[in-house]
């Protein structure tokens, strides 16, 4: 992985993930230069200076963007909205619920996404998922075939959003390989958490399920084809769905969650004690006062007397040098799934690349990998449309 903060692995996993959402090396220098001393203190002072600085930058080519359309010129403007985009949202990242600028940020990143995919021409559909009494946001991706295509339902993780996990995942991987995507903002991410308030339920068949009924009414989707997958924690948000929701053909585990409590106490057990993001995120996530009442959430999602429940094909990918999560989880819930047909386990090591959590050191690697695969269970073509 690229430690451009040595002594910050939050801020280094950070700059890899917008490298994976399309962020430009150049412009990534010109945001973090300027925090390589502030980055050795983890304090408000610290995360305040890393929005400033992203925002700044996020700022400057979101004009370049409004340039672009103002002279005519919709493509590049197109990619350069979702260029800011990714900045928008790593200046978001660090920011405390509390702050006003998480969610004026965050607004400035939903705009720019939306005409980022507009004038860009992405065959992308903002869509809205009934949910309980309010609705999930999602974005539909079309296979490239005009007949009903298998479908693959993304959740993520614990500090994702779906804007994110779009332009993580180029497009055309799963659409030329006759799958079709609904990336999903369920309860605990994104736009579910920061606009809906809804937030982490373990009981993840619940927002499964009511992806499954939006898409049985979608003619490009073949009802008997849907799976899902779940990146980070999104390792036991898809195998607990899949365990409970029987219509989910197949499932991706993108990092192998077993105990999700376990898996934070094995971390903070570490020297350096790495983390993806801020403590904040813990009690703003599950919707609590205290931790310990966020541990109580916590305790509860264990793939333990679930995984067994498990009867479609599973995939679960990890990095052999996963530092938030560790690789005998990814095992366990293999070993565990004896129900699956086809159960596999995937590891990537150092010597191949990938090697980090969810691959963040290399996604397309991941990507490449879950889309052969998919596609091959699902009866899409993986060799491409």
């Amino acid at each position: 992985m690229l430690k451009y903060f040595p002594d910050n692995y939050s801020w280094s996993q950070s700059v890899n993930i917008c490298l994976s959402g399309g962020g430009q090396i150049n412009e990534i220098d010109e945001a973090c230069a300027p925090l390589k001393e502030v980055s050795k203190h983890e304090d408000q002072a610290a995360q305040s200076a890393w929005h400033e600085s992203w925002k700044t930058l996020a700022n400057r080519i979101e004009q370049l963007a409004r340039n672009d359309e103002e002279a005519g010129h919709h493509l590049s403007a197109g990619r350069k909205y979702l260029r800011a985009t990714i900045y928008y949202i790593m200046s978001e990242r660090m920011v405390t619920n509390r702050d006003p600028r998480k969610l004026e940020t965050y607004a400035k990143a939903l705009s720019t996404f939306k005409k980022g995919t507009l004038l860009g021409r992405h065959p992308v559909q903002f869509v809205d998922i009934p949910f309980n009494h309010t609705e999930l946001p999602g974005l539909f991706v079309p296979a490239l075939h005009d007949k009903p295509a298998p479908c693959l339902i993304h959740f993520d993780g614990f500090d994702g959003l779906k804007e994110m996990l779009y332009l993580s995942i180029p497009n055309e991987d799963f659409r030329k390989r006759g799958v079709a995507l609904l990336i999903v903002d369920h309860p605990g991410v994104g736009e579910a958490l920061r606009l809906r308030n809804l937030h982490l339920n373990p009981f993840t068949e619940g927002a499964a399920s009511a992806c499954i009924d939006y898409l049985e009414g979608r003619n490009e989707v073949d009802p008997g084809r849907i799976g899902i997958v779940g990146i980070s924690l999104g390792g036991y948000y898809a195998p607990r769905a899949a365990a409970f929701e029987k219509r989910l053909k197949c499932c991706v585990a993108w990092g192998g969650i077993w105990n999700w409590q376990q898996a934070r106490e094995w971390r903070m057990s570490q020297e350096k004690q790495p983390a993806s993001v801020p403590p904040f995120q813990l009690l703003w996530v599950t919707g609590k006062d205290t931790v310990e009442e966020a541990n109580e959430v916590a305790d509860k999602m264990t793939l333990e007397g679930v995984a067994d429940k498990i009867t479609c094909p599973l995939l679960v990918l990890h990095g052999e040098n996963d530092r938030l999560v560790p690789l005998i989880m990814a095992k366990n819930t293999v070993e565990a799934a004896i129900h699956s047909p086809s159960r596999k386990l995937k590891v990537f090591t150092q010597a191949e690349g990938g090697a980090e959590h969810v691959q963040v050191d290399n996604m397309t690697l991941a990507v490449d990998y879950i889309a052969d695969w998919v596609a091959e269970t699902l009866g899409g073509n993986p060799k491409g449309v």
